[in-house]
C-alpha cells in the first residue's frame, strides 16, 4: 500500500473512531455509504470479442446502463452478472464458447461499474438491476454469476418461479453479508459498538436484517439446477461460508471446489471454464 493510500486510511479510521463516539447514527450512515461505493472502476479496453456485440444501452433508476448483446437469434438466453469492482470485459473468454454452444449471451455493467454511470451500489440495487434486466431481455435459460452478481442474482431468482431446466453457475458468490460486513468493520477498525447501529440501519433501509443477504440461505429456495465453484483460498468470500450449504445436501445444487485459485483467479481458471460451460450447456432449448 502507498503512502498516500495509508495516509487516506488512517484517516478515515480516525474520522469514523471520533464520529461513532459523538454521533453514532451518521458514523453508521457514512460507513454504509462507504461500504457501498466502489474504489475502482474498471474500463479496460475492450476485448476483440466485444466488436461481434450489439451494445444496449438503458437507464435503471438514475444509472446510465451499457451492455452487450451476442448471437441475437441463439435458442438460449445466458446472462453473465460480475461482482464488486469488476466489469463484463473480465468475463470475454466465456462469450465466444457460449455463442459457439448456441446461446444468445447478455453482459452489462452493473451500476456504479465500468461503462455504466453511478458511484454507489449495494446488493439489493443489483438485485432490482437483474429483475429488469429479466423482465426487458428475458426470458433467461442460464447464469453465470460472480462475487456480488451471485449473490444478487441468488435473492432475485429466489421467488421467481424458475423450471427444473434452469441452469444457474455461482462462481466464488458472496455466501453472507454478514462476514463481509465483518470484514470492513476489522478492516476500518470500526468499534464493536457501530456495528447494531449499523446493521440497523441496514433494515430501515431494506426491510431486512443483514443475514437475509445470504445465498445460503436463498439457494434453498431455486428452482433451478445450481453449480457452485469456490476456491479454498479465497480471501474475499471464505470457504468456511460455503460448508453449511455443502452439508444440507440440496438436491439441485453440486459443488466443484478448487485449490489455490482464490478468489478472482478460479473464474478465469481453464478447468473451471470448462465445467461451467458444459454444466450450462445442460440447459435445453425452449
Amino acid at each position: 500500500m502507498s503512502f498516500s493510500k495509508r495516509l487516506a486510511l488512517t484517516y478515515i479510521r480516525t474520522k469514523f473512531r471520533v464520529l461513532s463516539a459523538v454521533a453514532p447514527k451518521k458514523a453508521a450512515r457514512d460507513a454504509f455509504a462507504l461500504f457501498c461505493t466502489p474504489r475502482h472502476r474498471n474500463k479496460k479496453d475492450l476485448p476483440p470479442v466485444f466488436s461481434d456485440a450489439e451494445v444496449l444501452r438503458f437507464t435503471f433508476k438514475d444509472y446510465h446502463i451499457q451492455g452487450y448483446e451476442w448471437n441475437k437469434g441463439g435458442a438460449r438466453t445466458a446472462l453473465i452478472l460480475h461482482g464488486f469492482e469488476s466489469s463484463i470485459v473480465n468475463f470475454d473468454q466465456y462469450i465466444g464458447p457460449l455463442v459457439g454452444l448456441g446461446f444468445r449471451v447478455l453482459g452489462f455493467d452493473a451500476p456504479a461499474h465500468g461503462r455504466s454511470s453511478g458511484d454507489f451500489v449495494n446488493v439489493l440495487l443489483y438485485k432490482q438491476f437483474i429483475e429488469l434486466v429479466h423482465e426487458r431481455f428475458g426470458p433467461v435459460d442460464a447464469y453465470l454469476a460472480h462475487s456480488l452478481g451471485g449473490l444478487s442474482l441468488s435473492l432475485a431468482l429466489e421467488p421467481m418461479p424458475g423450471t427444473e431446466r434452469l441452469r444457474v453457475a455461482l462462481i466464488a458468490p458472496a455466501t453472507e453479508t454478514t462476514t463481509a460486513i465483518a470484514d470492513y468493520f476489522r478492516f476500518l477498525r470500526l468499534p464493536g459498538s457501530l456495528r447494531p447501529v449499523f446493521d440497523d440501519l441496514i433494515e430501515e433501509r431494506s426491510g431486512q436484517r443483514p443475514e437475509w443477504f445470504s445465498v445460503a440461505r436463498a439457494v434453498r429456495h431455486l428452482k433451478a439446477q445450481v453449480l457452485w465453484v469456490h476456491d479454498q483460498d479465497d480471501d474475499m468470500t471464505p470457504i468456511s461460508d460455503v460448508h453449511p450449504v455443502r452439508k444440507a445436501g440440496h438436491n439441485n445444487v453440486r459443488f466443484y471446489i478448487t485449490k489455490g485459485l482464490g478468489h478472482r483467479r478460479v473464474y478465469r481458471d481453464p478447468n473451471v471454464q470448462q465445467k461451467v460451460l458444459e454444466f450450462l450447456d445442460g440447459v435445453k432449448a425452449g
